[in-house]
């Protein structure tokens, strides 16, 4: 991310206001990996801004420290990602629940990465949400290449599939419903089923 300094009217007499500016990443079809034994840690905020990313983060993402802190965490979203994960994803935190995930996340340079995201809200001592907390770790490939892959694809192509973005959100978000509807189970039970 740039630093863009705008400033206002002399006649104001602020100080000029820094602003991150977005940078536009184009996906490869490069896939990075990282060890068995690593954890990639980030918290946000909650709005989702990260408050805190561990070194494992930096690394597979390779954003510094300095360019993640205060940034939404959507900015390491792959594009082939569908939103009605991470509709899923933010209904159940705001719940105050946890949520296992398989997640496609895209690097600085444009690579990709799977994990295995267990994301859960941080909760302050007066029991009130302060932020979330996500640990990933390496995902099992054959539930990726095997269920997950075929499974984003027909919702990302539902919420392509519709000129309006909210629409193809409610359907592909429908869909996942119907699918987890069918077997009787919940999201985490079939992520831990597979």
């Amino acid at each position: 991310m740039s630093i863009v300094a705008v400033s206002e009217p002399a006649a104001s007499r602020r100080k000029p206001v820094a602003r991150k500016v977005a940078r536009v990443v184009q996906p490869t079809t490069n896939e990075r990996f990282f060890e068995k034994d690593d954890i990639i840690v980030s918290k946000t905020n909650l709005k989702g801004h990260l408050t805190y990313v561990n070194r494992v983060f930096m690394a597979i993402s390779d954003y510094q420290e300095s360019e993640l802190l205060g940034q939404p965490h959507s900015m390491i979203r792959h594009p082939d990602m569908p939103r009605a994960i991470f509709k899923l994803l933010w209904d159940q935190l705001q719940a105050g629940k946890e949520i296992f995930a398989y997640v496609k996340n895209m690097t600085k340079t444009g690579d990709f990465y799977w994990v295995l995201a267990h994301a859960t809200p941080s909760i302050a001592a007066s029991g009130e949400t302060i932020g979330y907390h996500s640990s990933r770790r390496v995902p099992d490939r054959r539930v990726v290449d095997g269920t997950i892959i075929p499974l984003y694809r027909a919702l990302k192509d539902i919420e392509d599939g519709e000129a309006d973005r909210r629409a193809g959100l409610v359907k592909s978000s429908e869909r996942l419903n119907a699918i987890l509807k069918e077997k009787g189970i919940g999201y985490d039970e079939f992520i831990f089923g597979l």
